[in-house]
């Protein structure tokens, strides 16, 4: 099991809103240029990247997506205290 990851992230308001996106990106658009144009989170000027983190340092609801997707993966809509989330798992090891 891993114990560490590095994930991105596009965080809305709305279920719909996460929802479009991901046809967005299911349709070919950029993750990090979707991520600048709609996400919620400070981590938008980085096209949403959250960087490397450990278990215990997330939200419950998105940690247990990010440590149950594969490296690559782009999961979602993931609901948590903060809103919704559309992750791309960029690596999990340890």
């Amino acid at each position: 099991m891993a114990n560490k990851a590095r994930a991105s992230h596009i965080l809305v308001k709305t279920e719909e809103q996460a929802k479009e996106i991901l046809r967005k990106l299911n349709l070919g658009e950029s993750f990090e240029k979707l991520a600048q144009e709609f996400s919620l989170c400070p981590s938008r000027k980085r096209g949403g990247s959250l960087g490397e983190f450990g278990r215990g340092q997330m939200v419950r609801e998105f940690e247990k997506a990010v440590f149950s997707a594969k490296k690559g993966q782009i999961i979602g809509p993931v609901k948590t205290q903060f809103g919704w989330h559309i992750i791309r798992v960029e690596d999990s090891w340890g």
